[in-house]
């Protein structure tokens, strides 16, 4: 069997990097800052407490990737929603639904974690401060201001809907990881009315 080159050993580093985040982001998502550790990251990894240690120094390194990482993800589904086809108001169906959509659990409820709980590490502080609500609406505002305009979203300020509407999303988002008995997710169509001129 031949060794392996650079850009194979290279790929192999980046899928178990890759590996060890997803487990990562379970393992926070469930357990919370304080209550996880390293070695039930590995576990859920599969691999070695040592072999953890080699891509990650420690918990809050492994933390502030994550946090980096969804938050970068949370920005770009934001700005995207420019790309969409469609009326505002369908651009923000659009949005709504992916933010629902259950694949993003984790990450948001890492990201409610790390803004509700003691003891987080300083950079994931900043990053949280950096990546704030005014942030969001700043990205949405022009989206709104055409549905106004266009007759589609309520009149009214638009950074206030705006508020309001991500404030919602977010309640349903945590309120879906938690899993409550006899809790059903909304349809978002019923979720526009807040917003919309249906």
């Amino acid at each position: 069997m031949a060794p392996l080159n650079e850009e194979q050993l290279h790929q192999i580093r980046d899928e178990r990097r890759d590996q060890i985040m997803g487990a990562a982001i379970k393992v926070f998502a469930h357990r919370g800052i304080a209550g996880t550790k390293m070695s039930m990251i590995a576990a859920e990894a599969g691999i070695s407490h040592g072999l953890l240690y080699h891509y990650f120094k420690s918990k809050e390194e492994l933390l502030t990737k994550l946090v980096e990482e969804a938050m970068a993800g949370a920005e770009d589904a934001i700005s995207s929603i420019y790309r969409l086809p469609g009326t505002p108001l369908e651009k923000i169906r659009a949005f709504s639904m992916e933010m629902l959509d259950e694949s993003g659990a984790p990450y948001f409820m890492l990201i409610h974690q790390v803004r509700t709980s003691d003891g987080v590490p300083e950079k994931v502080k900043e990053l949280i401060a950096h990546y704030n609500m005014d942030r969001f609406i700043e990205y949405m505002l022009p989206l709104f201001v055409e549905g106004q305009q266009a007759g589609e979203i309520l009149p009214g300020d638009p950074a206030e809907l705006i508020s309001a509407y991500l404030s919602v999303l977010s309640a349903l988002m945590v309120l879906n990881v938690q899993a409550l008995g006899g809790y059903r997710m909304p349809k978002v169509d019923m979720l526009l009315r807040m917003i919309a001129c249906l």
